[in-house]
């Protein structure tokens, strides 16, 4: 098992997904008329890449130097990715306000579960290899 190819195959999916929703939340944008979807399909997708990249990271050198501790890392990435979340709709409440929730919560959330699911399906299959 190359690790390194993996989290390389790993960030080249996430990338494409992120980018993939983006373009479809585009879509959506110009054919219904949805004032307002920009800012927040921008920041959803920026989350999503940012966080994605330093779990590949994170993964590559924690199964590389310590492979015995994958589970405890998978356990950890899950509650650190919410947390996270959680304080990017905090911070996104304070700046914008209660009126333009509903629709970033909406679209943040289609990023994070498609990017929940890919990232389980993924090491689900890579763990299943070893």
């Amino acid at each position: 098992m190359d690790i390194n190819k993996l989290s390389v195959s790993y960030l080249r999916q996430e990338l494409y997904l992120s980018v993939g929703l983006f373009l479809i939340a585009l879509l959506v944008m110009r054919v219904w008329f949805v004032d307002g979807l920009l800012t927040p399909t921008i920041i959803a997708t920026v989350f999503t890449l940012v966080v994605s990249a330093v779990i590949g990271l994170v993964w590559r050198r924690v199964a590389k130097r310590s492979p015995e501790s994958l589970p405890t890392f998978f356990t950890a990435v899950s509650g650190f990715r919410m947390l996270l979340a959680l304080a990017v709709m905090f911070v996104y409440y304070l700046v914008f306000g209660r009126s333009a929730m509903l629709l970033f919560f909406v679209v943040f959330m289609v990023f994070y579960f498609v990017s929940l699911a890919h990232h389980s399906i993924f090491f689900a299959r890579v763990s299943n290899r070893s």
